[in-house]
């Protein structure tokens, strides 16, 4: 082989594997993309979001395990977070962070109540749906957490399969960079959500 060649092929070999090692260190350390699929958490995230979840908001974890290294600070209420499903953890799911340690949970009348008082929730769509659950009230373990999804009639959430324990929590949801139609990915573009900051 030209001596030219074997340098350049050299060189874009170094490139490719120091790229893939970067990716891998910023997918598992730093921010990772996922994409919404359903309507549970409508009217904040449509379907066909495309956002960045920063991985190390709550615990720096060891590569391809749940096993945190270092723990950043506790998630907060109001946070949106993505997380293993309890039922699959081979599933990743997203809703908002309603009741954390210690705090005595119920919903009931499609009100969420946090150690007996009634909780405002400016974010909260109520579309119609089969889902009007009554939970609790119930205290939230340590290490865990009660989620919900903004679309409460249309959320499979802790109502139904309890708290998510802390280890399952992958990142917490930052800004959405891409937002369109979930069939056509260049059309119907929604450019006033891209870029928009999850709260």
């Amino acid at each position: 082989m030209n001596p030219r060649w074997q340098t350049a092929l050299k060189e874009y070999s170094e490139a490719l594997i120091i790229a893939l090692i970067l990716a891998l260190i910023i997918r598992t350390f730093i921010i990772q993309a996922f994409k919404i699929p359903s309507g549970s958490m409508l009217e904040t995230l449509q379907i066909g979001d495309r956002l960045f979840v920063t991985k190390f908001a709550y615990d720096i974890k060891a590569p391809f395990t749940d096993w945190s290294i270092l723990s950043t600070q506790d998630p907060e209420h109001g946070d949106v977070i993505v997380f293993r499903y309890p039922e699959d953890p081979s599933k990743d799911f997203i809703k908002r962070v309603t009741a954390v340690p210690g705090d005595e949970v119920e919903v009931r009348d499609q009100t969420l109540y946090i150690n007996g008082e009634a909780v405002d929730e400016p974010y909260l769509t109520l579309h119609p749906g089969p889902t009007r659950v009554h939970f609790g009230p119930r205290t939230v373990p340590e290490e865990h957490y009660f989620v919900l999804g903004d679309n409460r009639f249309n959320s499979h959430d802790s109502r139904f399969w309890g708290f998510v324990p802390r280890s399952q929590i992958r990142g917490k949801a930052w800004r959405i960079y891409w937002s369109a139609s979930p069939r056509w990915f260049l059309s119907d573009v929604r450019w006033d959500r891209v870029g928009r900051r999850i709260e």
